[in-house]
């Protein structure tokens, strides 16, 4: 009798627009993966998470995205890279991350027949404004996903949206925390209260207008006349090719003003989220905000806009407090009222924020809805 060749381990491929992204917001998946018997390839740019991935146990190919560009011969040659590498893979499911990932990574899984598994982690600048750049990003989504066998979502209105818009369908579409906390990583921090320092406010995020970085500026200008002792930190990366970036001299000249604190970038947020006091983030519009998730698990009240993806995170006068976006007025009226309230009551609202995340953003929940999508 002839010996049975043993099944090959069933392959999956991860792709998104860049690998520090897969690293540090897919880890536990690629984790669940592998112990689960799956071989996985992540398929990103190289930006020196490369061998990082790699240490999880995972292939790494790289792959070139032009993430924030227009250029349709730009992203047909990306087509053209995703149809070729997933046909040498062959794997047996491609989850896709990311807005090009999802759209010609899952274009290019569909004609190859593998099946398709996406997560939908904000919208973007395309669907802040209307014009043909959303009517032809609208257009490309509705073709990508029409064979998708699953949709994730991070919050409820981008949910409605593609559903109610006809880009996905309701029996593909589930909503899921965002990409989870690591609650054990991210944990309460205190900071010493008498050592003589400011009250510190921190944004956490990319360099960007659409992230609210200069109603944060004008605000943290007209909070300082009233309030000179107060500081207003800014923790992200400049030089994002991003069209709505700001340029790190803008930044650099509300530092010179006196009216900001710039702190560069960083791999680590935690020793910054321990320093401050609350977390600032007046996004015009997010997915699931993974700077406010991870300020709540350190138990860090927060200040936000009231849009889509905040107000899943931030519940006003609970842990934190909401305001209009795109107003450095109201803005500053709310990060007053997070000034004005008492020591105990600011530490009540952090640990309302922390039990939140417990309750609702632990990322073995997140785990746990792909393992059962993939069943």
């Amino acid at each position: 009798m002839t010996a049975r060749k043993p099944a090959a381990s069933p392959i999956a491929v991860l792709a998104a627009n860049g690998a520090w992204n897969i690293f540090n917001f897919r880890r536990p998946l690629i984790e669940a993966l592998r112990a689960a018997g799956w071989n996985v390839v992540a398929l990103a740019p190289d930006d020196g998470f490369a061998d990082e991935i790699r240490s999880l146990g995972a292939e790494f190919v790289p792959i070139a995205i032009d993430s924030s560009g227009t250029s349709p011969v730009r992203d047909g040659r990306l087509l053209l890279d995703y149809w070729r590498t997933l046909g040498k893979l062959r794997p047996h499911v491609f989850l896709g991350f990311t807005a090009k990932p999802n759209i010609y990574g899952s274009l290019a899984a569909g004609w190859l027949g593998i099946r398709t598994i996406n997560n939908i982690s904000g919208l973007g600048t395309a669907f802040m404004r209307r014009g043909p750049l959303n009517w032809l990003v609208s257009h490309l989504y509705r073709i990508a996903l029409r064979r998708s066998a699953r949709i994730f979502f991070q919050n409820p209105h981008d949910l409605q949206l593609f559903v109610g818009s006809g880009l996905a369908r309701a029996d593909q579409a589930e909503l899921i925390p965002g990409s989870g906390i690591d609650l054990d990583r991210f944990e309460p921090a205190e900071r010493a209260p008498a050592d003589g320092k400011p009250f510190r406010f921190l944004f956490v995020g990319r360099l960007l207008r659409d992230k609210g970085l200069v109603e944060y500026a004008e605000a943290a200008r007209s909070l300082r006349l009233r309030w000179p002792h107060v500081e207003c930190a800014i923790l992200g990366f400049a030089g994002s090719d991003n069209r709505t970036a700001v340029p790190i001299e803008e930044v650099e000249r509300w530092q010179a003003e006196g009216h900001v604190t710039y702190q560069g970038d960083t791999d680590d947020v935690r020793p910054f989220l321990a320093e401050c006091d609350c977390v600032v983030l007046p996004s015009y519009r997010e997915g699931l905000p993974r700077s406010l998730l991870e300020a709540a698990a350190m138990a860090r009240p927060m200040v936000a806009t009231d849009v889509p993806g905040c107000r899943e995170v931030v519940r006003d006068g609970d842990n934190g407090f909401l305001c209009e976006a795109r107003s450095a007025t109201a803005l500053a009226k709310a990060m007053e009222a997070m000034l004005e309230l008492e020591p105990q009551d600011r530490e009540t609202m952090g640990l309302r924020a922390r039990a939140m995340v417990e309750k609702e953003y632990d990322q073995a929940l997140v785990v746990s809805a792909y393992m059962e999508a993939l069943k």
